[in-house]
Order: C-alpha cells, then sequence, then structure tokens
C-alpha cells in the first residue's frame, strides 16, 4: 500500500503543477493568477472538492500522445462562498494555453451537469487560448457542448463568467450566454476574430486591447457587464454579485438581519431641481433609498442613461432599473433599451423583486437610431417589463412622457404598485411641444406668437404636467413625498413578498431580438 500512495501522492503533485514552474512564473509575470490560485481566493478556505484531476487528453496527433499533464488544462469542481454549493471551471493557461480538448470540454460538462442536477451557480475561469487545435473538429464539438448546457441552465441556475486572459473565437459564446461577464483591465480580451484576421480581411490595425479589451467591452459594445482593476477586484465582484442572487430558480434570493429605524429620508425632498431641465444624479435617489452603501452597480459604463443593478432593501435583494438624467436627460435608446431588457429578464428568471425610477422624456430621435431598430430593441424593454412576474413597483421621480411612460413598468403593463413624487409631470409629451401642435393656429394668429406660445405652454403644464391627472384614474397609486419613499418601498415589498402570478400557458414568449 505505502508504494501505491507514493504513485499516488506523485501524480497529484504532477496535477498540481499544471503546465510546470516555468509557466507558471510567466503565468505571474503577466500579473495573472495561475488557475488553482483564482480558485483557492474564490472560495471559502478548505472547501473545494476537485473532480477529475487525472485526467488526461486522448489524441494521438503532431506528438500529443508524448505529452500529456493530468487536468489537462482545466480545474474542476465544486465548494462553498459564504457557506453556499457552487460548482467552478478554472481554465490552465500553463497547459497548452488552456485550449479546449475533448475531454478538456467533458470536465467542464460534468461541472454543468452536476450544478444543473443540485441547484447552484456555476462560475467559469476562463483563460484559453481556444480550440486544440490539433484535434481538430472533436474541439469544436466540445464547444457546442458547452454552449448547449449553457442554454438548458438559462434561468435555471446563474451562470457567471470571468475572463481572466484570452477568450476568442467560438470560445467567446459560452461566456455571452451566461448572465454576467467580467473582465480584467489590460490582462483579458474577447473577439470573435483576432487583429491579425482583422488586418487580413479588413486592412485595420487594431490591437487586442483596443479590439476586445475590457474598456472596449464595457463601454462600447456592452459585451461585460463589470471592468475589473485586477484578478483580486473580480473574484471579489464575483463573490459580491453572488451575494444578491439566490442559487437557482426555485429558491428566492438571499437577504441578511435588518433592524426597523426611521426609514424617512429627508434629503430625497431636494435631490429633483426645481428646474424640469436641470439634471440630477438618480444614484442619490437610489443610495437615499437603498440600506445603506449596498447598491452594486451592473454595466455601470455602457448606455449611461440607463442605471441597473442591485441593492438592498430591510436586508432584501431587489434589483433596480432607474433612468438617469444626468445622461442624454435619462432618454431610452437603443443600447439603454437592451441593457435594461437583459436585467430586467435576469431578475425575473430567479425571483428578485424590481424597483424602477422613472424620469425619462421619451425615446431618443434620430435616423441612427431609426435606422438602426430603436423599435425592436425598445420592444425588448416593453417586453421584459410585460412578462415579469416578481414583484414590480415604480417610482416617477420627474418626467415620464410618450411610449416611454408605458415601457417604464407603468400601471398598465403589470407594475403591482406605482407612486409619484410631487414633482412627477406625466404626459404624453413636454408642455413646450405639446403647445406648439396642440395650438398652432392660436399661436400662428396672435399679435404675439411667442407669448402666446408660453401661455399656452403654461396652460398645458398646469393641466397636465403633474401626477394628479394619473392618480385620479388609479395609473398611479399614491403622489408621496418623496422623503417618505424608503418606508412606502419597504412596506409595498413586504405586502407584494407572495405575490403569485403566472403567463399564459405556452412553450415560451417571442421577444423581439
Amino acid at each position: 500500500m505505502k508504494d501505491k500512495l507514493s504513485i499516488l501522492d506523485k501524480k497529484i503533485k504532477e496535477a498540481q503543477l499544471g503546465g510546470g514552474a516555468k509557466r507558471i512564473d510567466d503565468q505571474h509575470k503577466k500579473g495573472k493568477l495561475t488557475a488553482r490560485e483564482r480558485i483557492h481566493f474564490l472560495l471559502d478556505e478548505g472547501s473545494f472538492e476537485e473532480i477529475g484531476m487525472l485526467v488526461t487528453h486522448r489524441a494521438t496527433d503532431f506528438g500529443l500522445a508524448k505529452e500529456k499533464y493530468p487536468g489537462d488544462g482545466v480545474v474542476t469542481g465544486y465548494g462553498t462562498i459564504d457557506g453556499r454549493l457552487v460548482y467552478v471551471f478554472s481554465q490552465d493557461f500553463t497547459v497548452f494555453g488552456g485550449s479546449l480538448s475533448e475531454t478538456h470540454a467533458e470536465k467542464i460538462c460534468r461541472i454543468m451537469d452536476l450544478a444543473m442536477e443540485n441547484g447552484a451557480p456555476v462560475i467559469g475561469l476562463n483563460d484559453s487560448g481556444g480550440a486544440r487545435i490539433q484535434e481538430g473538429v472533436v474541439s469544436l464539438g466540445g464547444y457546442a457542448d458547452i454552449f448547449y448546457r449553457n442554454t438548458l441552465a438559462s434561468g435555471v441556475i446563474p451562470q457567471l463568467s470571468a475572463i481572466m486572459g484570452p477568450c476568442a473565437g467560438g470560445a467567446v459564446y459560452s461566456p455571452a450566454i451566461t448572465d454576467f461577464i467580467m473582465m480584467v483591465q489590460n490582462t483579458s480580451y474577447m473577439f470573435v476574430t483576432g487583429p491579425n484576421v482583422v488586418k487580413t480581411v479588413t486592412h485595420e490595425e487594431v490591437s487586442s486591447e483596443e479590439l476586445g479589451g475590457a474598456s472596449t467591452h464595457s463601454t462600447k459594445s456592452g459585451v461585460t457587464h463589470f471592468s475589473c482593476a485586477n484578478e483580486m477586484e473580480c473574484i471579489q465582484y464575483l463573490k459580491t454579485l453572488l451575494s444578491y442572487i439566490p442559487s437557482n430558480c426555485e429558491e428566492l434570493p438571499p437577504s441578511v438581519a435588518y433592524t426597523a429605524e426611521n426609514e424617512i429620508r429627508e434629503s430625497l425632498n431636494t435631490i429633483v431641481p426645481d428646474n424640469p431641465n436641470q439634471p440630477y444624479d438618480i444614484r442619490e435617489v437610489i443610495e437615499h433609498v437603498a440600506d445603506s452603501d449596498t447598491f452594486f452597480e451592473v454595466h455601470k459604463n455602457f448606455a449611461e442613461n440607463i442605471v441597473v443593478g442591485f441593492a438592498r432593501l430591510a436586508g432584501r435583494s431587489i434589483g433596480i432599473v432607474a433612468n438617469q438624467p444626468m445622461i442624454l436627460a435619462g432618454v431610452l435608446d437603443i443600447d439603454s433599451s437592451t441593457k435594461a431588457a437583459r436585467f430586467v429578464r435576469f431578475c425575473d428568471c430567479f425571483n428578485i423583486p424590481l424597483l424602477v425610477f422613472e424620469d425619462v422624456p421619451g425615446f431618443l430621435p434620430g435616423t441612427d437610431q431609426e435606422w438602426n431598430g430603436i423599435i425592436t430593441n425598445g420592444a425588448k424593454l416593453l417586453f421584459a417589463f410585460s412578462e415579469a412576474t416578481v414583484p414590480r413597483i415604480t417610482v416617477i421621480t420627474r418626467k415620464a412622457y410618450g411610449g416611454a411612460y408605458d415601457v417604464m413598468n407603468s400601471k398598465h403593463i403589470g407594475a403591482d404598485m406605482n407612486y409619484a413624487w410631487p414633482s412627477a409631470e406625466i404626459a404624453v409629451m413636454g408642455a413646450k411641444g405639446a403647445a406648439e401642435i396642440i395650438f398652432k393656429k392660436e399661436i400662428g394668429k396672435a399679435e404675439n406668437p411667442a407669448e402666446k406660445w408660453k401661455e399656452k405652454e403654461q396652460e398645458y403644464n398646469e393641466l397636465f404636467a403633474n401626477p394628479y391627472k394619473a392618480a385620479e384614474r388609479g395609473y398611479v397609486d399614491e403622489v408621496i413625498e418623496p422623503s417618505h419613499t424608503r418606508s412606502k418601498l419597504i412596506k409595498a415589498f413586504k405586502m407584494l413578498e407572495n405575490k403569485a402570478t403566472k403567463l399564459p400557458k405556452k412553450k415560451h414568449g417571442n421577444i423581439p431580438l
């Protein structure tokens, strides 16, 4: 037995060494952790249980028969984060550049299958050069096996992807199907075709960072939800994100202990300016309404005219969607609509109540928006809110104009409770434009058209640019003093905690993709 234990110990040490000391050193010189170090910092101390440590590839072509590494370039297993079960795979760039082989894919699929069967999140730590070319179509089949499981798991268990190095070609589509993507600045990148191919085909000169780095995907494409300064920050973001979401679609989101206090927030009474055209930061409203220091923003640097993220209200996890008057006056456009729609659908998948702060002057006009599909993209947000069955509450802080009023979780598309501040303006359009259309002839015939226009604008303002017409019809449940918002929301979400709504029987809806 002693000899056999010695053989086992040797194999374990060989597996733990990955591609060897020199390659581990090279990884560190790039500012990157190894696959095992990442798992160590991610999971609770001593909780990791590895699966498939001694798996090796089966390929024999191109000299692969002479070069085998236990684990085959990916570390897989399960453990806990804050005591909660998670499954994890961490690609090892020191072994064949983390490239995906038949067995590498099988290990990942095994972890995903276990996660589905046991109702726990999957976290993928991606650091791979792509498909293992020596294995040909077998490696491509491995990717497809993973994509298929990503799709089946979508909406069943949370899937989180951290891009810790390269992720190129077909490999990008697995993270793209998952719920959230995190990238590390300067050391990770994602693209379907790399700089060399781009140069050959389009003659564009572009670096990997410019083409698919964290900055590019967090600001321009919106592919990544979080851009992290380094790998340790990325790992911390994964832990924080997981703290707001349940382990599967059958569970409620985690909550923390909360002691009731005076919930009145007087500062909310002065955030919205008296001038309806003056901007303010909607994050101030969120920070004063949510539990202190709990707002965790998602997609912060993309489509900044809408703010989305998680927070806690009286200890309970909620999702927040809010127009941002500081950027483009808070209008809805293509990017903000798709950003918010994706977030709403995630929250609905995992039983996370939704809170909407509305200050929207409408949809962004222009040929660029129309030609690029603002109609179908705006409809994504409308569809997402309309089909969401979780508790949904809207607070109208100021403008709620036109079709955007309907889209932003109005009573008409199933919101459970709608509140308005006295500063709310609920109308088809702004008073200036409305007066010009309604009183066009009268203004044209006036001795002083500009003065008449201003008079009619004031008349329209007094009649419609307030929350009271909507309240009279029940479209708004209550006009409230801003300082009482937090108190009202705590009680309303408590009242809605056992909400049970079912959609009509169907296979699935056909969201306007």
